[in-house]
C-alpha cells in the first residue's frame, strides 16, 4: 500500500464495505490513478448533491 499525503488534511472515517467490493473500486482507483479516497469523496460529493426525493 503506497502511503499518500493527506491533502488537505481531513477527519478520519471508519466505515464497513464487503470486501469484494473494496478490492475491485480499489483496483479500478489504481488503474486510473486515483486513491480509494478519491473514489468515496467523489461518490459522497456526489450523492449528496443529488436531488431529495
Amino acid at each position: 500500500m503506497t502511503t499518500v499525503p493527506n491533502k488537505p488534511k481531513t477527519p478520519t472515517s471508519t466505515f464497513r464495505i464487503p470486501t469484494a467490493l473494496k478490492t475491485a473500486a480499489q483496483e479500478r482507483a489504481e488503474a486510473e490513478g486515483k486513491t480509494l479516497t478519491d473514489v468515496v469523496v467523489d461518490a459522497l460529493t456526489k450523492y449528496a448533491k443529488g436531488k431529495k426525493r
